[in-house]
């Protein structure tokens, strides 16, 4: 991990000290993803693919259950010993767990096998889908490592090319105000230059709206649509966050979601894309 991102976690703990359990299951998730042994469960080459499906889908990936094994036990024994009682039912979830079902449900975006999951264990349900969205995060920034420069150039989708994740948020960056979409998952990055709607393809500007916070200017906005109700953060920005400062750019922002919230605004549950992918027990493992 670098200095700078070890530096925009003490700053988020410092400004959100509430949220310290929380930071201390995403610090053990952006030290793994840093990790390159997760880049030997990335193929060479990505299955063949059109310009509306991600790289990943049609791949069979073979894992390492005794990588997915380590990590899922830091991951749920972090959140176990955070301090708050409902992730603290966490202590035992990766003893219990089928590892190469759950760390496919997490890759997935299934959530109702992620709860059932929870329920047959005997865990908090909330606390371990929250938790279990985190397992594939080191993986998938392998994949975005191996394979970003393989995404198709025509992409013009609003889920993300590589995973099938919806964006977290989107950055206008530098003097040609260039839009860039970045993946929560992935920590993708693809261009979409058309002011339109990244869940609907609403391209209508009088059912798009935009949502500036009474402090910051415009800078940080929300983009709403009044079709399907879905909204995106904007940042403007000089350049893009490293990949590892995604997910601590989302969580930095998060008044632009309870914001876009009390106006009835949500990000769609799930995948952007239901990728198809099988993840098997590698040969050696």
């Amino acid at each position: 991990m670098t200095l700078a991102i070890e530096r925009s976690l003490d700053e988020l703990g410092r400004q959100r000290p509430e949220w310290q359990p929380w930071l201390t299951v995403v610090r053990a998730v952006v030290e793994e993803a840093a990790d390159e042994r997760w880049d030997r469960l990335v193929p060479d080459r990505a299955a063949p693919s059109d310009t509306k499906v991600p790289l990943l889908s049609g791949n069979r990936i073979e894992v390492d259950k005794n990588l997915i094994g380590r990590w899922t036990q830091r991951l749920m024994a972090t959140a176990a010993g955070s301090g708050t009682a409902n992730m603290a039912t966490l202590e035992l979830a990766a003893v219990d767990a089928d590892l190469l079902s759950l760390f496919t449900a997490a890759v997935l975006q299934d959530g109702a096998t992620l709860a059932n999951t929870a329920a047959r264990i005997g865990v908090d349900v909330d606390a371990f889908q929250a938790v279990a969205s985190q397992l594939p995060i080191p993986f998938l920034h392998a994949l975005n490592r191996r394979w970003s420069r393989l995404a198709p150039e025509s992409w013009v989708e609003g889920y993300c090319p590589l995973c099938g994740a919806w964006p977290a948020f989107a950055e206008v960056r530098g003097v040609e105000r260039s839009r860039h979409l970045r993946c929560g998952r992935c920590a993708g990055d693809w261009q979409l230059n058309e002011l339109l709607c990244p869940y609907c393809g609403n391209d209508d500007h009088e059912r798009l709206v935009r949502l500036v916070p009474e402090k910051g200017g415009t800078m940080r906005v929300v983009e709403a649509c009044k079709r399907c109700l879905g909204y995106l953060k904007v940042f403007t920005t000089l350049q893009g966050s490293p990949p590892a400062k995604v997910v601590l750019d989302d969580l930095a922002s998060v008044d632009l979601d309870v914001a876009a919230l009390e106006q009835g605004y949500r990000r769609p549950p799930g995948p952007g894309y239901a990728v198809d992918v099988a993840l098997v027990e590698s040969r050696g493992g």
